[in-house]
C-alpha cells in the first residue's frame, strides 16, 4: 500500500463532496483546562466543526471518569484520567486500557485523517494507532522543554541534559507524522535546530478579530472598564496568561516601580502556582496596591481585561506564538514583550512596540513608560499592532487546518484499513513513514 498524502484540492477525492470530512483529533490538554495550547485546539476543532468537518475529539477526562459528549459541534470522546503530580490543574489520560480504546475507536469511525496537538500520552496513542489503522496524520507543534521544568521540579543543573532527552523523544514521535506543524516561521527553525529534519508548516494559532478589537469610546470607555473589573482608573499594563514560573511575570512586577506615569498600575488576569510569590514579590517592592491580580477570568470576559489596559507586557521566554499577545495586539494594544524566541515575530520594535532583555526590570520599565508618557504615539502603535493581527485571522488558520487535513488517496485508489473509504474488513500493512527531509514543504511554510 502506498504511504498516505494530503491535498489541498476537494476533486483529488471523487468523495468528496457526497460526505463529510472526519477528523479524529487528540490532545493531553483540553477545556476546561486553561493554556495556550488547550485554548487554540478548543477553537480550531470548533471551527473546522464549523466548516462541516466532523471533528472527534480525544482528550482527557476533567474529573476522571470517562465519557462521550457532544460541545459546540465537537464529539469529545473523554478518557479515563488522574491527577498527576506535577501539578494540581493537570490530568493524565490513563494508558492502561487505552489503546485498546482507542483502535476501536479508530474501527468505528474510520477517520480520513487524525491531528495530535502533542506528543504525549494522547497523542502518542492516537498517532500509533492511526499507523496501524493506515490513517494519514497531522502532528502540531506547542512543546517546550523550559514549560515542564517548573512542574517537575527540576533542578538547574540537570535542565540541559533533561530537554536534550525531551527534544529527542519528540524528534523520534513526530517523525512518523506524515504532516507536521508549529505556530511561526521562528519555532519551525527551532524544531530543525533540535534535529527535527523533516519539512515543518508555520500555521498560526491566530486570534478572533471579531471578538477582539480595540475599544470603542474612548478614556471614558476605558474608565467604565475598569470600575468593571474593580481596578482603579490608571495608566494600566496588563497581562494575561499563567501565573506560572515560566512566564516570568516577576519581571513586570519588579519593572512597576520604575515606571514614571504617576500610579501606574499592573493588571493580571490568569491563575497559577506563582501567585503568592508575586503576591510577596509586590510587598517587598512596595507596589503591593498597584499590582491586581484579577485570577481566573471567564473566556468571555477576556476583551474587557485587554481593554483595561494601555499597553500589554510580555515576560515570557518558551513562547512559540502567544496567543495572549495577539489577543492584545488586535485589541489595539502597544506591546513590550521579552527579546525571546518567537515574542520578536510579532513585535518590530518602535512600531508597534518594544523588545527588551529577558530580567532586565528596568529596560521594561523605560519602554513602559516611553509609551505611557506620548498618547498620540501609543494610539499610532496600537493602530500598527492590530494591523499586524490581522495577517493572524483565526478563521484562514482553520480552512488551512481543514485543507491540510483532506487526504489524497495513494495510486490506485488504495485507502487503509481504518480509512471511511474502505470496505469494513480492509486491512493491510501501516503506512510506509516517508524519509527524513521528505515532503513537499519548505520550513516555515
Amino acid at each position: 500500500m502506498g504511504e498516505p498524502s494530503f491535498s489541498s484540492d476537494p476533486a483529488a477525492r471523487p468523495d468528496a463532496a457526497r460526505r463529510r470530512l472526519r477528523v479524529l483529533m487528540g490532545t493531553d490538554t483540553y477545556p476546561p483546562d486553561v493554556n495556550g495550547a488547550a485554548l487554540f485546539t478548543a477553537r480550531l476543532a470548533r471551527g473546522l466543526a464549523e466548516r462541516g468537518v466532523d471533528l472527534h475529539m480525544v482528550c482527557p477526562s476533567p474529573d476522571g471518569a470517562p465519557r462521550v459528549a457532544g460541545a459546540e459541534g465537537v464529539v469529545e470522546h473523554r478518557l479515563r484520567s488522574m491527577p498527576s503530580l506535577v501539578h494540581e490543574l493537570v490530568r493524565l489520560a490513563l494508558p492502561p486500557g487505552a489503546p485498546g480504546h482507542i483502535d476501536r475507536l479508530m474501527r468505528r469511525l474510520r477517520p480520513d485523517a487524525v491531528h495530535i496537538q502533542n506528543h504525549f500520552i494522547v497523542g502518542r496513542l492516537l498517532l500509533g494507532a492511526a499507523r496501524r489503522h493506515g490513517v494519514p496524520v497531522v502532528a502540531t507543534n506547542h512543546f517546550m522543554p523550559e514549560n515542564l521544568f517548573a512542574y517537575l521540579r527540576c533542578p538547574p543543573a540537570l535542565r540541559g541534559a533533561l530537554g536534550a532527552y525531551a527534544w529527542r523523544d519528540f524528534v523520534r514521535v513526530y517523525s512518523q507524522a506524515d504532516r507536521v506543524t508549529t505556530p511561526t516561521r521562528i519555532a519551525a527553525r527551532l524544531l530543525r535546530d533540535k534535529g527535527f529534519h523533516r519539512a515543518v508548516e508555520a500555521v498560526s494559532c491566530g486570534t478572533d478579530l471579531d471578538r477582539f478589537r480595540p475599544l470603542a469610546g474612548g478614556a471614558a470607555a476605558r474608565s467604565a472598564v475598569r470600575a468593571r473589573l474593580g481596578v482603579p482608573d490608571r495608566p494600566t499594563m496588563v497581562f494575561v496568561g499563567r501565573l506560572d514560573a515560566e512566564k516570568n511575570i516577576a519581571d513586570l512586577v519588579e519593572a512597576l516601580p520604575h515606571v514614571t506615569a504617576p500610579g501606574a498600575q499592573l493588571v493580571v488576569a490568569g491563575s497559577g502556582s506563582q501567585r503568592r510569590h508575586l503576591e510577596a514579590l509586590a510587598a517587598e517592592h512596595g507596589v503591593a496596591d498597584r499590582v491586581h491580580l484579577l485570577g481566573h477570568v471567564p473566556n468571555g470576559d477576556l476583551p474587557d481585561v485587554y481593554h483595561s489596559g494601555d499597553v500589554f507586557t510580555i515576560a515570557g521566554t518558551a513562547e512559540l506564538q502567544s496567543i495572549a499577545t495577539l489577543e492584545a495586539m488586535a485589541s489595539g494594544l502597544p506591546v513590550v514583550a521579552a527579546d525571546a524566541l518567537a515574542l520578536p515575530h510579532l513585535v518590530r520594535p518602535g512600531h508597534n512596540g518594544y523588545l527588551y532583555q529577558p530580567g532586565a526590570a528596568g529596560e521594561l520599565a523605560k519602554y513602559v513608560s516611553e509609551i505611557l508618557a506620548a498618547p498620540e504615539e501609543r494610539a499610532r502603535m496600537g493602530r500598527a499592532c492590530r494591523r499586524r493581527a490581522a495577517r493572524h485571522d483565526h478563521q484562514v488558520s482553520c480552512a488551512r487546518s481543514a485543507r491540510g487535513a483532506r487526504p489524497r488517496p495513494p495510486p490506485g485508489g488504495a485507502r487503509g484499513g481504518g480509512a471511511r473509504g474502505a470496505p469494513r474488513g480492509a486491512g493491510g500493512p501501516p503506512p510506509a513513514r516517508r524519509r527524513a527531509g521528505g515532503g513537499s514543504g519548505r520550513c516555515g511554510g
